[in-house]
């Protein structure tokens, strides 16, 4: 390793680890994302190309065969489940998604892993080192998110992947991955509001961001579209003679039975993008024939065993506590999905309202204690140990918690779940540090305004709420909130992540006859930081 800007001129560089000492490096190129105008955009985006250049990437890119895939909800699902069903069928996969939750390596997966940590500090300082030898006051190091897509194809092309699936990081025309020339097959995963402030107020301003990865002639492949979105989609596709499908959602019968291996009524709709994106380029790169998968009767084995067994961090995902249930299993369980866009949120709650109810239901046959009472009435069950839901929840303050909190609250409602508390809390990872320098476990100066906004537009909901049916008790929570920046009878905010989780669990153990559940939402940042706390990765054991 050469000297590399080692720690960016940070003291503490000597005692970082090389591991952190990049990730400290790689922190350095963060900057904050604004709305700038399309023509500095532009201008922008073709500096990308002088990066491929200094880095010799040009022609490996053009070498690669890439699927491509922008939208707003459910591009990483889709490119996850692409991946597997790619993967089973035998071939060497590079897959790159954004965020990352706990690690950046998640980033970067070959063959369904994440890359290790040797190849993730060899590759890093390839491309850092270079490109900071060549670049200049007119041509500046790229930031964070352009490296990271940089590194990514120069990753997959020295692994030699059979195919390099790439999701969108923003919008699609002027992203860091739509370096690429000639995809194999584009996808468009469905559309919604959000990142508002950088792509557009509505959806068709939306839309046509998105629509900036198709590519002349490239067959493409997007799901069901509001009118608005799929008109724009329908227009960009034909200015460029893109012959643009929608996919069906996957039919559940084709999978003899088994589960998605991602959790959700609406993977099924990613799930039937990703069969069609995995035929189309299995036929465009020679390994099909002209059959098409998704109109048959039935799917080879590869497809079905990629779709069941495809694993993604933070989306519908079910966490145990592991620092109470050691005592006694369930007590404590996180669901997280890290929704945080109006249309994603209602997805998340109807997830967490059946969930929870399935969850209840298979602790009740399979875990129970031989001295709890357990009676089965015409399909349910009833046990004398009761269950509370609790939502832990942030949002990034570009979004609007007018759009998110009560489509939560009232499609929760609509399945019979009442929150007996929401708390508020700040982000534990700082946006612009990468890696466990990133996590501020307690700051006495943080600036809890925002979540106290949060709290207000709660307090509206449940006072609009009032005389409906919410079958709120808060004797079971016995309140002791002294940790707590501001404590309402159904909030709070917390001035710490960890002061939130130690509260839930002083609660878990002063309430043994009952069960926690925990939604959190609204930010993936959220769920990687709670991931990190419940994981116990702060301290060391990365689980």
């Amino acid at each position: 390793m050469s000297e590399q800007e080692g720690g960016n001129g940070s003291p503490n560089s000597s005692s970082l680890t090389p591991y952190e000492e990049a990730l400290e490096v790689l922190s350095s190129l963060i900057i904050r994302r604004t709305r700038v105008d399309s023509s500095i955009l532009e201008d922008q985006f073709e500096v990308l190309f002088k990066y491929l250049k200094m880095l010799d990437l040009e022609e490996p890119i053009s070498n690669m065969n890439i699927i491509h895939v922008a939208g707003t909800k459910g591009k990483g699902s889709t490119c996850t489940f692409t991946e597997s069903i790619l993967r089973n069928y035998g071939f060497h996969t590079g897959l790159f998604t954004s965020p990352h939750l706990i690690d950046i390596r998640e980033r970067f997966r070959l063959d369904g892993v994440d890359i290790s940590e040797e190849k993730f500090l060899a590759y890093f300082w390839w491309c850092y080192d270079r490109l900071k030898e060549k670049t200049d006051d007119n041509i500046p190091m790229p930031h964070y998110f352009r490296f990271v897509a940089i590194l990514a194809f120069k990753i997959f092309a020295a692994e030699k992947v059979d195919v390099a699936i790439m999701e969108v990081g923003l919008g699609g025309k002027y992203d860091a991955t739509n370096v690429v020339r000639e995809p194999i097959v584009c996808g468009i995963t469905s559309l919604g509001y959000d990142h508002m402030e950088i792509l557009g107020n509505t959806l068709g301003e939306i839309a046509g961001e998105k629509a900036g990865i198709f590519k002349d002639r490239i067959p493409a492949f997007t799901v069901r579209q509001p009118d608005e979105a799929m008109h724009v989609l329908e227009e960009k596709a034909s200015l460029l003679n893109v012959p643009l499908q929608v996919a069906p959602p996957l039919d559940a019968k084709l999978l003899n039975g088994l589960a998605l291996g991602l959790k959700g009524e609406h993977q099924y709709l990613n799930a039937g993008l990703a069969v069609a994106l995995c035929s189309t380029w299995l036929k465009r790169t020679g390994h099909l024939g002209d059959t098409d998968l998704e109109q048959t009767n039935t799917l080879p084995e590869p497809i079905i065993k990629g779709l069941t067994s495809a694993s993604l961090q933070g989306r519908a995902q079910i966490v145990p506590d592991q620092h109470i249930n050691n005592e006694k299993p369930n007590e404590l369980v996180f669901f997280l999905d890290g929704a945080h866009s109006p249309e994603s949120m209602e997805v998340c709650a109807r997830w967490f309202s059946l969930a929870i109810k399935e969850y209840n239901l298979d602790q009740t046959l399979f875990h129970q204690q031989p001295d709890e009472a357990v009676k089965i009435h015409n399909g349910e069950s009833e046990v004398q140990r009761k269950s509370i839901q609790i939502l832990l929840f942030n949002c990034l303050p570009v979004r609007d918690p007018q759009m998110l909190l009560p489509r939560l609250m009232k499609t929760c409602a609509d399945h019979g779940v009442h929150f007996k508390k929401a708390l508020f809390v700040p982000s534990l990872s700082v946006y612009n540090k990468v890696g466990s320098q990133a996590l501020t476990l307690s700051d006495p100066n943080v600036d809890l305004s925002w979540q106290f906004t949060l709290q207000r537009v709660w307090k509206n909901l449940m006072q609009d709420n009032q005389g409906k049916s919410t079958e709120i008790d808060s004797e079971e929570l016995k309140d002791d909130v002294e940790m707590s920046a501001s404590n309402c009878e159904h909030s709070a905010v917390f001035p710490s992540l960890p002061a939130a989780i130690k509260w839930i669990r002083d609660r878990v153990q002063q309430n043994r006859s009952v069960r926690f559940q925990v939604l959190v939402t609204g930010s993936l940042h959220l769920v990687g930081d709670v991931l990190k706390l419940v994981k116990n990765w702060i301290h060391g054991s990365n689980l």
